[in-house]
């Protein structure tokens, strides 16, 4: 048991070295930036009040971002989807998985999930004992369940999930434009450094030239570290912004959520402005600050199920909707939050009962897919 402990001492405290290493370069930046480059290298005071000014902006923005998505902590499924201490002993005397996954039926049927494993067994964490709601899943490095987790990021030692997927949006693209800035306007005094006079003194040097002073190091490699992580954030916030569009978490972009009819990739899609809306809120006054706006609660969202053919769509929906009424089905509707209906608008209503709510679900999805 000791070891173990001590084990998971010292992956927490690695954990810490990825962000800072990033604290230091952001620290060092800072430093390059606003002494080195505006205060000792700019001549121009105009020039040095317009980068300063600007250059603050980005840098408080980024930095508050960060901050928020480090500390954080990832959202966990409520009470509700724990086992009773019953159904628990039960389920760890059980052997055989079928008795097994009935014990999980009668437990999750109140619980308002809808998605299941690949062999459509209910989604159940050995760990944290509990019925995993949609989207949820075990992070191996917090130990936890992580409500709709996308993954776990190293750069800030913390899951990223429902509770700051929208800060880590938003800190990443502080980030692009922390480093753009630095790199468009370090840009001229780089290419100035490689001409640079012999004198250690401004006086003697020519005007457009600048003075061989420790400035020439930061400068130089202000410009490269700014490009490299730029490029390399890009391609990664352009990544989520897809993800965002989609309505897909990372790990859902690798692995489909698997519905009653299967796997099903844009099962969780309401399209690319209420998809934008469920991560950053109705409020476009908070869009661009690290305020929590997410719309739900983390553990139910709304679905629907966008294939190709619509002909096609309206057999499979009513061929669903006869499963759905069926007595033996393990996950009855209910109703969704208010600001999950907000989404969804008046044209989503769920009910409770399993021979309205499949005639409720029909007439939704066909609608949806006319309107399409």
């Amino acid at each position: 048991m000791a070891p173990a402990h001590v084990l998971r001492c010292c992956q927490r405290v690695v954990g810490w070295v990825p962000v800072v290493f990033i604290t230091l370069v952001v620290c060092w930046s800072y430093y390059a930036y606003v002494l080195e480059l505006c205060i000792f290298t700019i001549r121009s005071d105009t020039e040095k009040v317009i980068y300063l000014v600007f250059f603050h902006l980005f840098f408080i923005m980024f930095v508050w971002s960060y901050w928020k998505t480090i500390f954080s902590r990832p959202a966990n499924p409520t009470k509700e989807f724990c086992l009773s201490k019953s159904d628990k002993e039960l389920y760890e005397k059980e052997e055989r998985q079928e008795y097994q996954q009935e014990i999980l039926r009668r437990a999750a049927k109140d619980l308002p999930i809808y998605t299941t494993t690949a062999t459509k067994a209910i989604r159940y964490c050995e760990r944290c004992q509990l019925i995993k709601p949609d989207r949820c899943h075990h992070c191996s490095a917090c130990d936890v369940c992580v409500l709709k987790m996308d993954h776990h990021c190293p750069w800030v030692n913390n899951c990223v999930g429902f509770s700051n997927y929208k800060f880590f949006l938003l800190f990443l693209m502080y980030s692009l434009l922390y480093c753009l800035f630095i790199a468009g306007s370090v840009l001229q005094y780089f290419i100035r450094f490689w001409t640079l006079c012999r004198s250690k003194s401004e006086e003697t040097c020519p005007e457009n030239e600048l003075p061989d002073t420790r400035a020439k190091f930061h400068v130089l490699f202000l410009f490269f570290v700014s490009a490299m992580f730029f490029i390399s954030i890009l391609s990664l916030f352009s990544y989520h912004c897809w993800l965002v569009g989609k309505n897909r978490s990372t790990i859902e972009a690798f692995r489909a959520p698997s519905f009653r009819t299967g796997p099903e990739k844009d099962g969780f899609s309401l399209g690319c402005s209420k998809n934008f809306r469920e991560v950053f809120g109705d409020e476009k006054k908070y869009w661009l600050l690290p305020i929590f706006t997410s719309m739900g609660d983390g553990c139910t969202f709304p679905t629907r199920l966008v294939l190709g053919d619509p002909e096609q769509n309206v057999a499979a929906i009513q061929s669903d909707s006869s499963k759905i009424a069926g007595p033996s089905q393990p996950f009855p509707a209910r109703p969704l939050s208010e600001s999950q209906n907000r989404l969804l608008g008046s044209d989503s209503q769920w009910v409770d009962s399993g021979e309205d709510h499949a005639q409720r679900d029909e007439k939704n999805h066909v609608t949806i897919l006319v309107e399409s």
